[in-house]
């Protein structure tokens, strides 16, 4: 009697008998779930439960959900990252608003960015802990704010506007007499 020869076609192993192949469990020296199951003399429990989306994902679906624009979604996404990779890769749930203070601070004093940068980052958590998150982080106290730069309006006096005018000509001195 001949030994039977092992094959192995599109990566299972198949044992040829007398002209016949049949199928071999893998050979991994696991068994696959299912048989696990059946061989505990259960059924198969179905189809996997879905994960959860990610949170950077449940962002992006929020985000959408109200039909922001694609900017405002990766300028709020790129600032919850930010804020979990600044604590070290906590969960936002774990943190609240003396992280938030913490964070906000941190981006005014060390990262020196502007009053409106600072804004568009609370406005990214605030998005994310009330949408996303449904936690209210409560009221923001002792955040240090960027200072927004003082702006003097520009005014010439009567002379100024006098001698201005007496050194147009032409074209230029009918717009700027207007």
């Amino acid at each position: 009697m001949t030994e039977p020869a092992v094959t192995r076609s599109h990566g299972e192993r198949r044992v040829h008998l007398s002209g016949t192949a049949v199928p071999l469990p893998p050979d991994n020296g696991r068994t696959p779930a299912v048989h696990r199951s059946l061989q505990r003399g259960g059924e198969r429990d179905g189809p996997p439960e879905p994960r959860k989306p990610r949170l950077l994902d449940q962002m992006r679906e929020a985000v959408r959900l109200r039909h922001y624009s694609v900017r405002t979604e990766e300028a709020s996404v790129g600032w919850t990252r930010r804020f979990i990779l600044f604590h070290g890769k906590r969960h936002p749930r774990e943190m609240g608003a003396p992280e938030i203070t913490q964070f906000l601070s941190a981006l005014a004093v060390k990262g020196h960015v502007s009053a409106s940068t600072q804004n568009q980052a609370l406005c990214a958590l605030l998005f994310l802990y009330r949408h996303v998150l449904d936690l209210d982080p409560g009221w923001l106290e002792d955040v240090v704010r960027a200072r927004r730069p003082q702006r003097l309006p520009v005014v010439l006096t009567r002379a100024e506007v006098k001698a201005l005018l007496g050194a147009l000509e032409g074209v230029h001195w009918i717009m700027a007499s207007l």
